[in-house]
């Protein structure tokens, strides 16, 4: 018989990334539930301070997003204390942070980052886009490497890493969309040196000069993709090929952007099924050996000490 919490939270997944859901049918049985279940609490909570529907749609005004996020912080701190839940998304929510006993502030985290959206925070350097990547996505890799069983500070850092290079590669592929909302995360020092006024970043003749400054910034998230591959050998073999496949694919997003130049926003950036195929194939040799390698891989893991790091 199957379970409508995790049915419902199975459906959001699927609408809301393909490329995830893909990646987390590799898990096995019961960590992928668990990833269903948290991935649902995230969406929701991203769509309702956007005003969007599984990611698609315009964000709404700051007023009341402030709203939303109040309401939002109120029903992720009553979950997490064990009171009764309606919503399913939150229910989903209490089920995985007791199983796996993870500490609550790590899901008030993820709030913290959508209260920069909401707030209209600017980025002036690359670290503190950085922190908010942190906040959105970086804490959402640490708490599914939790449920997938990890919990060494090494290895949790490495998801982390992870998550931060998804989120650069969203803000590279979505930079267009999001200036349109006002939003702008590139580091405003970097649009400064490239000649691109913050507030004309979607204008047609900042193209090229965009393009240059996204470039850069996904050599960046490169660092990242490069420092999460390290955390394979923590993860069990089916574990271990579900996040080299989503970390493979995603990153691929960030080549087809480079690869399409000043054309890369004018319709939304996706990777064919033939390079998902590639990208999976080669994760799993790529979580065989890290796997089989995992003595030395854990021993030669030192993290570069140029990344980001939480506190």
């Amino acid at each position: 018989m199957s379970d409508p919490i995790v049915e419902r939270s199975r459906r959001m997944i699927e609408q809301g990334s393909k490329s995830f859901a893909g990646a987390a049918r590799l898990l096995p049985p019961r960590t992928r539930r668990h990833v269903y279940m948290l991935y649902a609490w995230c969406r929701y909570c991203d769509d309702q301070i956007d005003s969007q529907e599984l990611g698609f749609g315009a964000p709404g005004d700051a007023t009341s997003g402030a709203q939303v996020l109040a309401r939002l912080e109120d029903l992720t701190r009553r979950a997490l204390a064990g009171e009764t839940m309606q919503d399913p998304v939150f229910v989903a929510l209490q089920r995985v942070t007791r199983a796996h006993d993870i500490p609550h502030h790590h899901p008030l985290e993820l709030l913290r980052g959508f209260a920069m959206d909401v707030d209209g925070r600017r980025f002036p350097q690359l670290e503190d886009t950085l922190e908010y990547c942190y906040h959105v996505a970086g804490v959402v890799g640490l708490m599914m490497a939790m449920v997938m069983g990890t919990r060494e500070r090494e290895a949790l850092d490495r998801a982390v890493d992870l998550g931060i290079g998804l989120q650069m590669t969203n803000i590279a592929r979505d930079v267009i969309d999001d200036a349109s909302c006002g939003r702008v995360y590139l580091p405003l020092s970097w649009l400064s040196e490239s000649g691109v006024p913050a507030e004309e970043i979607a204008r047609p003749e900042h193209r090229a000069a965009l393009h240059g400054a996204v470039r850069r910034f996904l050599a960046e998230a490169d660092l990242y993709y490069r420092s999460a591959t390290q955390g394979l050998s923590w993860l069990s073999p089916r574990c271990a090929w579900a996040i080299a496949t989503a970390r493979g694919v995603y990153r691929e997003i960030g080549r087809v952007v480079l690869e399409q130049g000043e054309q890369a926003w004018d319709t939304r950036t996706v990777v064919g099924k033939p390079r998902k195929l590639m990208r999976a194939t080669h994760a799993a040799l790529e979580a065989a050996v890290s796997v089989a390698l995992r003595p030395a891989r854990r021993q030669s893991a030192a993290r570069d000490s140029r990344l980001w790091r939480r506190l």
